[in-house]
């Protein structure tokens, strides 16, 4: 009898521009989709009770990702709405970008949300400090992959 196995994993760009547009910095960082985001995942395969996932956060909290967070260590600022979210295939996409005077600082982390405070985080992230400067914008894109393995 064929086994099959599903695997989640996701992946976030990070691009830092100045206020003149040019590029300050950019990353690639793979995320962990948290046990709660496997839970909302599965709560929506059979109904819609949750809301979508809506939001981005940042944040200056350096713990490692583990799989029982419900939220960012140190959010900075407040969750922003998502710009965009599409499906392709098996890929889910969320962009997100952060203006001049929001989330700024030195950031160390992020995460997908479907609430503006509260609610359920789907994937959360640590990485090197990303200096972001009050005049600075930030977009990160993160897609999220549903695969048989």
């Amino acid at each position: 009898m064929p086994k099959e196995t599903i695997k989640l994993s996701g992946q976030l760009a990070i691009v830092l521009k100045d206020k003149d547009g040019k590029v300050k910095d950019t990353r690639n960082v793979k995320n962990l989709v948290v046990n709660t985001g496997i839970a909302y995942i599965v709560s929506r395969m059979t109904g819609t009770t949750k809301a979508v996932m809506s939001h981005m956060g940042v944040g200056s909290g350096t713990t490692v990702a583990g799989a029982s967070q419900t939220d960012l260590v140190t959010l900075v600022g407040s969750r922003e709405a998502l710009d965009s979210s599409t499906i392709s295939n098996t890929n889910v996409v969320y962009e997100c970008q952060f203006e001049a005077g929001d989330g700024t600082g030195a950031l160390t982390e992020a995460g997908i949300f479907n609430a503006a405070t509260s609610g359920d985080m789907l994937c959360r992230t640590v990485f090197a400090t990303v200096n972001k400067a009050a005049s600075d914008t930030m977009v990160i894109t993160w897609t999220v992959t549903l695969s048989a393995v």
